[in-house]
């Protein structure tokens, strides 16, 4: 959620980090940004936790990667 919602007000995703543990928007802002960019028109709840469950996985790798530290690769690989 807080990767979406940072996406959907234009800030620069390279230098954010998720912050364990901390609370923001209520759960129908939640759904509602999970509804908006999971591609599917009328999701099933199955759907939307796969949507979920892959999201925080490829953001999990992203943040453990040392290729996506904007601090090793300086601007080398800006935006991606």
């Amino acid at each position: 959620f807080q990767y979406l919602k940072r996406f959907d007000q234009g800030y620069d995703l390279d230098v954010f980090w998720y912050e364990a543990r901390s609370v923001e928007g209520s759960p129908a802002e939640c759904l509602q940004l999970f509804l908006l960019h999971c591609g599917i028109a009328d999701p099933s709840w199955a759907e939307l936790r796969n949507f979920t469950w892959f999201l925080n996985i490829q953001l999990r790798d992203c943040e453990a990667s040392v290729f996506c530290n904007p601090d090793f690769v300086q601007d080398t690989l800006k935006g991606f």
